[in-house]
């Protein structure tokens, strides 16, 4: 059990590779919620970090115990995917179409199971990352899930930023972007997990 640069490059990289649909999202996050707070930034990437190492575990549980079962279910990843950020998406399109009187903070903040229905949607294809480490021992498969974490946290941090800086500039449109990023997220990983 050794823990060399080359374990640490391919870690990093898949934490790059998997990070990016959460990114994505936490760009659209910060489009919609311009005046979002550090604390909560920190918690939004956390739950993205979160998921993007749980879903790499659970996948290899699934490998190490049950592999028939998670191969069959991995054909239906692509489509609940499509699910939930399409939802999410279209809800925030109607938001930011229909507008409203209401506190400018407050209108457009993902809530609590919003959060989760993200960080569920953009993880789960991290699942087939069970795949990848399947040969390594637990130590090595949760030492790789926590550097996949950590990468995730970092690059969804960023795309909070960013998404802020936009989204106070876009004003009242930012709620119609994000969500059509959401939307259009949802049918990429829809598109390149069934094609």
């Amino acid at each position: 059990m050794t823990i060399d640069f080359v374990f640490l490059l391919n870690s990093i990289l898949l934490g790059v590779g998997l990070a990016m649909d959460a990114f994505s999202v936490s760009l659209a996050n910060g489009l919609n919620e311009p005046y979002m707070k550090k604390g909560r930034m920190c918690g939004i990437a956390g739950v993205f970090a979160f998921f993007q190492a749980l879903m790499p575990m659970v996948g290899w549980v699934c490998i190490h115990t049950i592999v028939n079962t998670f191969q069959a279910f991995e054909k239906c990843i692509p489509w609940i995917a499509m699910a939930l950020l399409g939802y999410i998406g279209g809800k925030m399109l109607l938001e930011g179409i229909k507008g409203g009187d209401e506190d400018e903070e407050e209108l457009h903040a993902v809530g609590f199971m919003g959060l989760m229905v993200q960080g569920v949607a953009t993880s789960i294809d991290a699942l087939s990352v069970g795949f990848t480490i399947a040969d390594y021992d637990f130590f090595r498969a949760l030492l790789a899930a926590l550097i996949i974490a950590a990468v995730t946290f970092f690059i969804c941090f960023w795309g909070l930023e960013i998404g802020k800086k936009v989204g106070t500039k876009l004003a009242g449109k930012a709620s119609v972007l994000g969500g059509v990023i959401l939307i259009f997220i949802g049918l990429e990983i829809f598109v390149t997990g069934v094609f």
